[in-house]
């Protein structure tokens, strides 16, 4: 009976042994994906800087010390709005001097005037000589010259007394102010007294190399289409913040630097918060859009020989596959170009260690990338 029953045993474990070997020749399981073809949106990063949409160094246009400072530092200034006081004693003086010379200039007028027409009286009655008469004209033209040389003499004093109220050209915000009361400035100070930044738009400028940018026309067909159609670009700040607005591509340069071989482009973006700030620097991501397009993580690749290879589920087993891809990519996926088709079986992880011919488990098949 003892025997029987250890005979028994022994059969339930030589059939339990050779189920688990028919279950191991079945094929592993792995992580596998279908190929589809779907809409996929590339993103380029590039470094910028940033700038107001226009900024401008406040100078002086006269010499003199500086008597009041009309804003604080980072105010929002208006356009004509009075920023800096020049002392203006010395050019209010001057203006007036140069009134008192106007004045006089007339009254000479007047009298030469007077003169040459009694001049010319007198010559018709040939009481003078035509030599008297010439010279009265002459005395009279000298006078007028010495009025309009007396009348741009008080222009240029009105001009120069106005320079002592320094005014902000254009809308924006001032920056800091390296100079005090009590300075004394002048036209030709290394720094400018202030720099008034019109930030309501942000330009982000940022370089794109001679073959990206050729891309872009043959995509697009001109350059001007290619700002007119591109989509909106995004804008990463200092912080690794992503700002809240987009923005877009609004200039393309004309011309490649020779040195470099990059092409300058700027990008527009709304600040009407102020929160962008001119000198500013950051991250400009240009989307670049493809349709009905493979798309497949590099997990699913591997290179050698500077080709690229993936491997299909053929009949159960793995055969590698080589492909092309797009030469751009998103440091996760690959737009794979040729080598692949809808309906394609893939192995999506582990790729650099799998062999050809490898038994694969085909019943649990994951679904498409995205």
């Amino acid at each position: 009976m003892k025997t029987s029953i250890y005979f028994i045993v022994c059969c339930l474990s030589f059939l339990t042994a050779c189920s688990n070997k028919k279950q191991d020749t079945s094929g592993e399981e792995y992580k596998t994906l279908t190929v589809t073809q779907s809409d996929k949106t590339l993103q380029s990063v590039y470094p910028a800087s940033l700038r107001g949409q226009q900024s401008v160094e406040i100078r002086p246009q006269i010499s003199g010390t500086i008597t009041d400072i009309r804003i604080n530092e980072g105010d929002v200034v208006q356009r004509g709005q009075i920023l800096f006081i020049i002392d203006q004693v010395p050019y209010k003086a001057a203006l007036e001097t140069a009134l008192a010379n106007v004045k006089s200039a007339e009254a000479q007028l007047q009298t030469a005037r007077l003169t040459a027409n009694s001049k010319e009286e007198l010559y018709k009655e040939k009481v003078v000589s035509d030599f008297d008469r010439q010279t009265a004209r002459n005395e009279f033209l000298e006078a007028e010259a010495a009025l309009a040389q007396a009348k741009a003499e008080e222009t240029n004093a009105r001009n120069n007394l106005s320079y002592t109220e320094v005014r902000s050209p254009v809308d924006g915000v001032a920056s800091m102010i390296p100079y005090r009361v009590g300075a004394l400035v002048s036209s030709s100070i290394t720094e400018p007294l202030v720099t008034v930044s019109d930030d309501k738009n942000i330009y982000a400028y940022f370089s794109m190399a001679e073959n990206q940018m050729l891309d872009l026309i043959q995509q697009y067909g001109s350059l001007e289409e290619a700002c007119r159609n591109m989509p909106s670009v995004g804008l990463t700040m200092s912080n690794g913040k992503v700002y809240e607005k987009a923005g877009r591509i609004d200039a393309i340069s004309g011309t490649i630097d020779e040195s470099t071989g990059v092409v300058t482009i700027r990008a527009v973006f709304p600040n009407e918060n102020h929160l962008l700030r001119n000198g500013g620097s950051g991250t400009v991501s240009v989307p670049t859009i493809h349709k009905n397009c493979i798309v497949i993580p590099k997990s699913a690749t591997y290179e050698l020989q500077n080709r690229i290879f993936t491997w299909k589920v053929v009949d159960g087993k793995t055969q590698s596959a080589p492909i092309s891809v797009y030469k751009y990519n998103d440091g996760q996926t690959y737009i794979v170009l040729s080598g692949l088709s809808a309906g394609d079986i893939i192995i999506a992880e582990g790729a650099g260690l799998m062999k050809e011919g490898t038994t694969i488990n085909t019943n649990h098949i994951s679904e498409s990338v995205q």
